[in-house]
């Protein structure tokens, strides 16, 4: 009993030494020179499911000094990778790769474990079980329908095939919909689809339960399940009993952690109402839910304060039943205060490793060393294993190792290593040298002493002459090192060092602190009242350190200041110009240094503006006395004396400077200042040869330019800044070019300017490449993989030093063609002119480059009509970005295509997939190629015309209408005829004599009916008619009293042209003028006024008239009183007679929406008959 005691007093003693145990600082560079046994850093999880489709990927990650080696166990015996050709382990890593292509991924499925070694110990991973994921088809059954009456209880099984891991369940109908639910009918835990009654709308054909396998994205769809609901014999209404769980009550058991679903299914009518109880308790808060209308009470993170009794109840009108779930929760093995922790120790030190855990039931704790249950290990003195602790006393080196702790129960187990790493180290401080630490006065300072070393060693503090150490008032020093003075004043300003001993040496470091002076307001901003469009400035003198950089920043109603150029800020004022309404309130000035702050603050009123005389503006006078103070390496003071306002206050000044050494005789504007001020802080750049000016500007616009100021040359000095812009891009298959926009003159800081450019594969573990480039913005790197994202770096360089650390920019080397082509491309034609291809992506590894696109390619093999011709032409349809499916118009009905599809990228297109063949269906024909009438006698007229040109599809016949036309031009009746596909003439009986036609023909095919070609023609005059009418006429033109008539008319119409000279000298109108003024028609030419002749007529393309007769707007010629006018019997003034005397002339009359004559035109001279006519109507 008292060696009992005295084993629980050693094992306090040592906890209360571990919480102040030696930890091992993250600075890298004390790590690197440290040994440590291994460390899983990553590793995969216990349960890993693969997909079967693609490579597997084990991981097993650690970190050491040395760098552990590695080594694989498979269901418990040593797995020799050497020996498979399929598996290969990362460098650098314990990582396998276990290729697919050539075997089975099942070969693979058992139970893995990492080992990784270095000569300070061995840790291992939790066990890997591989299992390949599985999603199989539902068996093939048939499902008779379900017949029930209306009013009844239903359920329809699911039943899904276990996968791996299971499915995710849902019901759906053949359109790809949800199927509804509510409080009537839901889906269960296990899919089963519950109906508490059914309805007659409940009645359908396709119930079907679809499973989704999550891991490889596959859906498996159950046989459909008709049910069908009568109404034959009404179903009493009846209370609740519960379809699930069977009976009055039931138990389940969930693992501490998870998630507890309770569920509750009754039937009845009408349709149950779920309600839910615990028994022993409340529901756990916000950590419950319910869900498919209260059938399912959901628990998540389930904890031991869940178990007990919980209670369902289903009710309607009819009464109520009750279930009770009893619910046990057993826990895996969990951490009571996390994992076993790394020990670190010096020699003759003591330590404890502790595994605390706990579960349900009481898990078991296993130790093993360096995976090696720990009994069958080296015995060690310095080591005893208490239960789930360990306890190491006087512990030496050599005594380094990994100890495994593993708990375990019936639920599961946890698996941790921590190593115990023995050191012997120096101190050492890892705080910078000469540090300095800046407070302001009367504020907390803090000194820090950041150590290491093994043991632990002691920390002494000293300041300036190390007269003593410093371990009272006012220093307080703290466990980790820190040295505290809780009220700091300008007498502890000084340097302080920090001694760190152990029994290996002593390490001493100096640091630096500052007591600085508080930052205070002097001048607050007073209270204001000024007109409106005046200015108003408000001042804020500060008094503050003089070795901090204050920053002055204003506030208008504890806001920001507006975005307006009317509020000038400065360094110790806020200047407001042409006061508005708007610029009313509060104004802050807040005075920030790096260490402290200030602030003070004073309103504003803006009152109506007083009017003023006129007074004469004119711009200002040139500033003068510029100087040049307070002259640092990248700043200067220039200060100046403003010219006369001229009546307008100067709004602002500009200040330019010339740079003699990189652009003599260039001023470059460099800032602007309030028209307040006189005096500006410069900030420069260096390596520049500076000779500034400065210009006045008010209302009224600039000045001229102050004098030059002198010179100030700033020093040269390493660059500010990087090149901007970079880029990288391949112009080759195998490299990457590395572009950038290189930097100015000014942007140099100093001569030698170069650029450093560096790049490295993305996502590999490679270090940077680097080259010098001067005199150029690119570069090029060649013999690079194809198309492989790079990061990139540029940084500038000069004599004097190094620019920043560069962003990282992003470019990919130069792409080439894509090596695949689209696969499974299918095409639909949607009608007889669309299409719409799809196809299947071509994997981004194959593009081999940037997805620009894919193409395809169609062309028209031919028509299947064996009249149309062969067309070969290729035409291209392109569909930017990664489509897999786009419309293929324009095509031609009743054809033969070819097409295919190719994936492009910014280097060209890939291979072709394979070419493929459609038909187009028949469409509309188009208009017959011509339309032509033949053989016209007195009542008969034959048609003929030739098939449409592109007729898309087979000719089923042609429809042909017509109807005559009057000389008003009003149609008549319309006639059809359906005429058979293989005719091409027609001969049309029984039609009027001497009358216009006017015919309209169109083809068919099954598709329609297409465009129609329209044609007019005239049946022929009576012949007995034109016979007596042509003798008539050549027995006039034989007779004496003709030819005199004629002589009679020729003398009167030289009797006319005396009159018209003479009034024409008198100054009078004759007769025919009068007749001229009183014609308005624009067709009407009147004789010419120089000789007193007619004009000439001409027969052009409109069948105009003689010139000098009149015609009506609709083109035809207007009749007389007479009814003898041959031209009525020609129907025209065309009409023309052989030299036997027959009439030969042709119906050539227009109707008013024709553009062109049916007839042909006679190119001769126009009648003896038409050009009397035409000198009566003109006389």
């Amino acid at each position: 009993m008292m060696e009992r005691r005295m084993d629980t007093a050693l094992l306090v003693l040592l906890m209360g030494h571990l919480a102040a145990a030696l930890e091992v600082p993250l600075d890298p560079k004390v790590l690197e020179e440290l040994p440590q046994p291994p460390t899983i850093t990553h590793q995969s999880p216990k349960d890993y499911i693969i997909d079967p489709r693609e490579n597997i990927v084990i991981h097993c990650d650690a970190k050491g000094k040395p760098h552990p080696s590695f080594s694989w166990t498979r269901n418990g015996t040593h797995f020799d990778i050497d020996e498979d050709a399929n598996v290969v382990m990362r460098p650098h890593s314990g990582t396998l790769v276990v290729d697919i292509s050539r075997e089975k991924a099942d070969h693979y499925e058992g139970v893995y474990q990492c080992t990784a070694r270095n000569k300070h110990g061995t840790a291992v991973s939790h066990n890997i079980v591989i299992r390949q994921s599985r999603s199989p088809l539902w068996s093939k059954e048939r499902i008779k329908p379900i017949v029930v009456q209306e009013g009844v209880s239903l359920v329809l099984p699911c039943r899904p095939p276990a996968g791996l891991p299971p499915p995710i369940i849902f019901w759906m109908d053949n359109n790809f919909q949800r199927l509804p639910q509510s409080s009537r009918v839901s889906q269960s835990l296990n899919g089963d689809l519950y109906f508490s009654n059914v309805l007659r709308e409940d009645s359908r054909n396709d119930y079907i339960c679809y499973a989704r396998f999550p891991h490889t994205q596959t859906i498996q769809q159950k046989q459909p399940i008709t049910v069908k609901v009568l109404n034959q014999d009404p179903v009493d209404e009846r209370k609740p009993t519960f379809l699930i769980p069977s009976g009055s009550s039931s138990s389940q058991t969930v693992l501490r952690g998870q998630v507890l679903e309770l569920e509750c299914i009754a039937e009845g009518l009408p349709t149950p109402e779920i309600y839910w109880t615990k028994v022993s308790g409340d529901l756990p808060a916000q950590r419950w839910s319910f869900l498919y209308y209260k059938k399912n009470l959901r628990i998540v993170n389930a904890s031991a304060s869940d178990a007990g009794d919980y209670r369902c109840g289903a009710k309607n009108k009819l009464g109520s039943v009750h279930h009770t779930i009893h619910v046990s929760v057993k826990a895996s093995p969990y951490w009571i205060s996390g994992a076993p922790r790394n020990l670190v120790l010096a020699p003759g030190e003591n330590g404890v490793l502790t595994c605390r855990a706990s579960g349900t039931p009481k898990p078991s704790i296993t130790w093993l060393m360096n995976g090696i249950p720990i009994e069958n290990s080296p015995k060690d003195l310095s080591r005893k294993v208490e239960d789930d602790t360990i306890i190491f006393t006087d512990i030496q080196m050599g005594s380094s190792a990994v100890y495994q702790c593993n708990v375990s129960n019936g639920h599961g187990y946890l698996m941790a290593n921590a190593f115990v790493n023995v050191l012997s180290e120096p101190p050492r401080v890892l705080t910078p040298a000469d540090k300095v630490y800046q407070v302001i006065k009367n504020h907390r300072a803090r000194i820090d002493c950041a150590f290491f070393g093994s043991p632990i060693p002691k920390i002494t503090w000293f300041k300036d002459s190390r007269s003593s150490t410093l371990d009272g008032d006012p220093y307080i020093q703290h466990d980790n090192g820190t040295l505290e003075i809780h009220t700091a004043q300008a007498r502890n300003s000084g340097k302080y060092t920090c001694a760190a001993r152990n029994m290996l040496g002593i390490f001493e470091n100096h640091v630096y602190l500052e007591v600085k002076e508080p930052t205070r307001i002097l001048k607050q901003p007073e209270y204001k009242v000024v007109q409106r469009g005046r200015s108003v400035v408000f001042e804020c003198k500060v008094k503050h350190d003089p070795t901090l950089v204050p920053t002055m920043t204003w506030l208008k109603d504890d806001g920001e200041l507006p975005d307006d150029e009317r509020l000038i800020v400065d360094s110790d004022s806020l200047t407001i110009t042409d006061v508005t309404e708007s610029d009313g309130g509060v104004y802050t000035c807040v005075m920030n240094t790096t260490l402290d702050h200030d602030s003070a603050s004073a309103e504003l009123t803006v009152v109506e503006a007083t009017p003023t005389p006129a007074v004469v503006y004119e711009r200002p006078d040139p500033p003068t006395d510029l100087e040049l103070t307070d002259q640092k390496k990248r700043s200067v003071q220039l200060t100046w004396t403003p010219g006369d306002e001229h009546n307008s206050p100067i709004q602002k000044f500009l200040i330019q400077y010339d740079d003699s050494l990189h652009h003599r005789g260039h001023w470059h504007n460099l800032t602007e200042v309030p028209g307040t001020r006189t005096t500006a802080h410069l900030k420069l750049s260096p390596y520049v040869h500076h000779t500034f000016r400065v210009l006045a500007l008010n209302a009224m616009g600039f000045s001229r330019p102050s004098f030059p100021s002198r010179m100030f040359k700033t020093e040269p000095a390493a660059p500010d800044e990087n090149p901007k812009d970079v880029e990288g891009f391949g112009t080759e298959h195998d490299n990457l070019v590395i572009s950038w926009k290189p930097l100015t003159g000014l942007q140099s800081n100093g001569p030698g300017l170069r650029y450093r450019v560096m790049w490295r594969q993305k996502a590999v573990e490679s270090d940077w490449s680097t080259v010098t480039v001067s005199n150029n913005s690119r570069f090029v790197v060649s013999g690079t993989p194809t198309f492989v994202p790079y990061e990139l770096k540029v940084q500038a360089v000069n004599d004097h030093g190094v620019g920043p650390e560069p962003d990282i920019a992003h470019g990919y080397s130069g792409e080439d063609l894509p090596v695949a082509a689209p696969e499974n491309v299918q095409l639909v034609v949607l009608n007889s002119t669309l299409a719409e291809v799809h196809w299947d992506p071509v994997p981004h590894k194959l593009i081999r480059g940037h997805l620009k696109g894919y193409k395809v390619y169609y062309w028209k093999e031919r028509s299947l009509h064996k009249h149309n011709p062969f067309h070969m032409e290729k035409l291209i349809l392109m569909f930017s970005g990664n489509h897999s499916h786009g419309m293929v118009p324009g095509l031609h009905p009743f054809s033969l295509y070819s097409f295919n599809v190719r994936v492009y990228n910014g280097k060209g297109e890939g291979p072709v997939s394979p070419t493929q063949q459609f038909e187009t269906p028949e469409g509309v024909p188009g208009a017959p190629t011509s339309l032509i009438v033949t053989n016209s006698n007195l009542d008969t007229l034959t048609l003929e015309w030739s098939p449409p040109h592109d007729r898309k599809g087979r000719i089923t016949g042609y429809t042909l209408k017509y109807q005559p036309v009057n000389n008003s031009n009003e149609l008549g009746p319309v006639e059809e005829l359906a005429l058979l596909a293989n005719e091409t003439s027609v001969t049309l009986p029984n039609l009027k004599y001497s009358t216009r036609y006017k015919f309209y023909l169109n083809a068919k095919t099954v598709k329609g009916e297409g465009p129609v070609i329209s044609q007019e023609a005239v049946t022929i005059v009576d012949e007995a008619a034109g016979h007596a009418v042509a003798s008539r006429q050549v027995d006039i033109a034989t007779q004496g009293w003709f030819i005199g008539l004629m002589c009679a008319i020729a003398l009167l119409i030289l009797i006319l042209l005396i009159i018209c000279f003479i009034q024409r000298n008198k100054g009078g109108k004759y007769p025919v003028k009068e007749k001229e003024d009183a014609h308005t028609d624009p067709e009407f030419q009147p004789m010419k006024e120089d000789d007193c002749t007619f004009g000439e007529y001409s027969d052009n393309e409109d069948h105009k008239p003689l010139k000098g007769s009149r015609t009506p707007s609709n083109g035809t010629v207007k009749r007389d009183d007479s009814d003898d006018s041959l031209v009525d019997y020609g129907e025209g003034g065309d009409g023309q007679f052989n030299e036997d005397g027959s009439f030969i002339g042709q119906y050539s009359g227009k109707s008013g929406s024709r553009d062109t004559a049916v007839g042909h035109e006679s190119s001769e001279a126009p009648s003896p008959i038409n050009a009397m006519n035409s000198l009566n109507s003109f006389v």
